[in-house]
């Protein structure tokens, strides 16, 4: 396909829109929503176990933080190292304005949000100009550097001995971090952002993001800002992440910089990978299979760091697109070859 055929097509697929779709397909839509959210509101009455709650409450927390990473390599294609550091300051910020400044806990989670943002912001603006291994690099170091901050500022964060004492949430006398309610809430946010990230794809500005997978040129040659829509990517991914930081904290009660070093940002990275890129759905697959490994694999814990980078080589050697989308291709062609078998011996 020659440059002229591939600005075409990208142009066709910037300009569609929504028309020409019926009732049908609206349901559709919504059809994966409906069953997560039912899948939410049954699952508590269904696992009664406290730890599998707590289990489930940290898949959303991940998978959450998942679908912002997804949306930078999915869409934009800039491969970042550093979102465990975002969502450290989620976690982190949180917990200092509620422990330290003496904020409610809603107002300490915006305020955190906010810090992270405007972090991602300034960082943004330098490090998108690089590419590949160098951008990796970047973001890798900022992982670092934000790591040895909170091992070393003990006054603020507690050091190695991590925060103590990070109030739970409340609404209206409801203690949100109960087991139960705590999943309740992890999930409504989960699938309100997956609703409003799929629906925001939709639209013109969303479809010009989708496009920048493909490089920057062709899209700058359509009119794309292509710069401001990277550094827009990047300020929404460490907005989700986070925000899943500042989750994270207030159900805990408790963090320690190990939960925000750099091998969380490979796990992350490996979640995005396994559950493919630009996939929103793969998100909660990648988080689930990576966080329920240990559990599989308790008898050899030393071996998990091996385990992840394992995982991810092989992954995007032998699945591109992710394990995910290799699964859902693999199981319609045995449904085909089953159907074509069916329909040789009914001839």
């Amino acid at each position: 396909m020659d440059e002229r055929s591939e600005t075409r097509i990208l142009r066709m697929n910037m300009n569609e829109g929504g028309r020409g779709k019926g009732d049908g397909a609206r349901l559709a839509s919504w059809t994966p929503y409906a069953a997560l959210a039912l899948a939410v509101l049954v699952a508590p009455w269904v696992v009664t176990d406290t730890y599998l709650l707590s289990l489930g409450s940290l898949i959303g927390i991940f998978a959450l933080a998942v679908t912002g990473l997804n949306l930078l390599i999915g869409m934009a294609g800039q491969v970042s190292l550093g979102q465990a550091a975002f969502f450290g300051l989620g976690a982190y910020g949180s917990g200092i304005f509620s422990v330290h400044f003496g904020l409610p806990v809603g107002a300490a989670m915006l305020v955190a949000v906010a810090v992270a943002c405007l972090v991602a912001l300034v960082l943004a603006v330098p490090t998108l100009k690089l590419e590949g291994h160098y951008l990796v690099m970047a973001t890798l170091g900022f992982n670092i550097i934000f790591t040895i901050v909170c091992i070393q500022w003990e006054v603020v964060t507690g050091g190695t001995s991590g925060l103590f004492g990070i109030p739970g949430m409340e609404l209206a006398g409801l203690n949100l971090s109960d087991d139960r309610n705590f999943f309740y809430l992890v999930w409504t946010v989960m699938v309100l952002v997956l609703w409003l990230c799929a629906n925001f794809l939709r639209t013109r500005p969303g479809r010009a993001l989708r496009s920048l997978h493909q490089g920057d040129l062709l899209p700058a040659s359509l009119g794309v800002p292509v710069i401001r829509y990277k550094v827009g990517l990047f300020v929404a991914a460490a907005l989700l992440t986070a925000l899943a930081g500042a989750l994270y904290a207030h159900y805990f009660q408790f963090i320690s910089p190990h939960s925000f070093d750099m091998f969380v940002s490979l796990q992350l990275v490996t979640m995005t990978a396994l559950g493919g890129l630009g996939n929103l759905w793969g998100g909660i697959f990648g988080a689930a299979f990576l966080l329920l490994l240990p559990e599989w694999l308790h008898a050899w814990p030393d071996l998990m760091i091996l385990l992840h980078g394992l995982i991810l080589m092989l992954v995007l050697m032998f699945f591109p697109k992710g394990l995910l989308p290799a699964v859902g291709e693999g199981g319609k062609r045995m449904m085909g070859t089953l159907r074509g078998n069916w329909g040789k011996k009914g001839i």
